[in-house]
């Protein structure tokens, strides 16, 4: 959510023009994140976000799109599209295309309890069952192609220890037999600033904009991740434990995925410890912009390899 594309209160009248919802009072610019430009909009009927997408292209975005109706409208808390005046979600400002979403009640925490985490399990398993019934399908772009390909990109920028631990883990991925999975639809990046509550109720999923078909497990391995590491790595059992029990009460695992747990955590974590090195050597220019670090998803997957966590006790 950093902002790469400055908007004036001009370009945003014009693009309330083709919607519904009152006119500009206020917007402001949202900092953190890293992918698209994000700008707080508020209206005499409401308050909104509004997306610029820096990166996908507008023949990706109804699925996004599509998806985020679909869901809100079988009750799961999620951001919900705004319909343009001719019944479209889609946009386009400042060069880029754009859509509104209503802007969800609650915030994001910093140091989640395991009552907030039982409430994320819940949720997720609810996000994936009613994904069922979404028609489309879509590969994850984020998949071991892109991480190979990207491997390639980083190369002459990485440390000798970096690139070993890189190509080992890249084979290692490429030779695990993840078909048995169960598969469907997927948030793909449910990180703590991703997920809003009110008191100890989720309010609300944002940003899917790596929503995907591929296995529920990867969810909750990026769950796993960020929601049960201390920064210093150590794992926090009574969190993930709440995540597992309160998402299982819903949809049970079965036998591949509790035996497949170790390695899709690494995968998780490979995912991310690789799309923040691009972030980090290859940054995008904006006015406002968010880098995370990649070093600590790099020794999280170290610590995988050698101790992953259980996912049944």
């Amino acid at each position: 959510m950093s902002v790469y594309t400055r908007l004036t209160a001009e370009d945003i009248d014009r693009l309330l023009g083709d919607y519904a919802i009152g006119e500009l009072e206020y917007f402001q610019g949202i900092s953190e994140g890293i992918t698209n430009t994000n700008y707080f909009v508020d209206t005499t009927l409401g308050r909104w976000v509004l997306t610029l997408f820096e990166a996908l292209e507008p023949a990706e975005l109804p699925y996004y799109l599509n998806l985020m109706d679909h869901l809100a409208g079988l009750g799961v808390p999620g951001a919900h599209p705004v319909a343009r005046r001719d019944g479209g979600f889609l946009s386009h400002l400042a060069g880029r295309p754009a859509a509104l979403v209503y802007r969800l009640r609650g915030r994001s925490l910093v140091t989640p309890d395991p009552a907030h985490c039982a409430a994320l399990g819940a949720t997720v398993a609810e996000l994936h069952r009613a994904g069922e019934s979404f028609p489309d399908r879509q590969a994850n772009s984020r998949g071991l192609a892109w991480i190979a390909a990207t491997r390639d990109e980083l190369a002459d920028h990485l440390a000798a220890g970096d690139k070993t631990l890189l190509d080992d883990e890249i084979a290692s991925q490429q030779a695990f037999d993840y078909t048995p999975l169960p598969r469907g639809v997927i948030h793909a990046d449910l990180f703590r600033d991703n997920v809003l509550f009110e008191d100890r109720h989720v309010s609300g999923l944002i940003d899917f904009y790596y929503a995907c078909h591929d296995h529920w497990l990867f969810d909750l391995a990026v769950i796993c991740n960020d929601w049960c590491h201390q920064p210093d790595g150590r794992h926090l059992p009574d969190h993930w434990r709440a995540i597992v029990d309160a998402y299982r009460r819903r949809r049970p695992f079965t036998p591949a995925e509790v035996e497949a747990w170790p390695m899709m955590l690494r995968a998780a974590a490979l995912r991310f410890w690789v799309s923040r090195l691009a972030d980090w050597h290859f940054p995008q220019s904006g006015h406002d912009t968010h880098q995370k670090d990649p070093q600590p998803f790099a020794d999280l997957l170290i610590a995988h390899r050698n101790a992953p966590p259980r996912l049944l006790n």
